[in-house]
């Protein structure tokens, strides 16, 4: 099992920054691929972003290329989403993700989540 703790949301104004932040515990951090998805009220959770597990490797939705960045620390067992430029449209709960081998946007292939950290974009 991996334990996964996002954190780092928050109220933000358009054109604002934030870094979220997801902790993992429970097996080795550097053995999994790590993905950020988000669930707006009312919609679907969607794909953000995603990395493999040296940190080499990245994939972004179209939606937040060239204004968020993924990146993580294995030694501090973290991936952080860097999220500039934000626009109201990016209001969602985010939710940090864990697999072994997949960096995609298909969140069926993620078995571990977080509980979600909440970002709020005012207009």
């Amino acid at each position: 099992q991996v334990q996964l703790v996002e954190s780092g949301g928050g109220l933000v104004q358009a054109g604002g920054s934030l870094r979220l932040s997801c902790t993992a515990s429970g097996r080795t951090f550097s053995n999994y691929a790590m993905g950020w998805f988000r669930q707006a009220p009312g919609k679907e959770r969607e794909f953000v972003a995603a990395i493999n597990w040296a940190g080499y490797n990245t994939n972004y939705a179209d939606s937040v290329k060239g204004r968020f960045t993924i990146s993580r620390d294995n030694a501090k067992s973290t991936v952080y989403l860097q999220m500039n430029s934000l626009k109201p449209e990016d209001t969602a709960v985010y939710y940090c993700a864990a697999n072994r081998a997949y960096w995609g946007p298909d969140k069926r292939s993620y078995p571990y989540w977080g509980q979600g950290t909440q970002v709020t974009v005012s207009s």
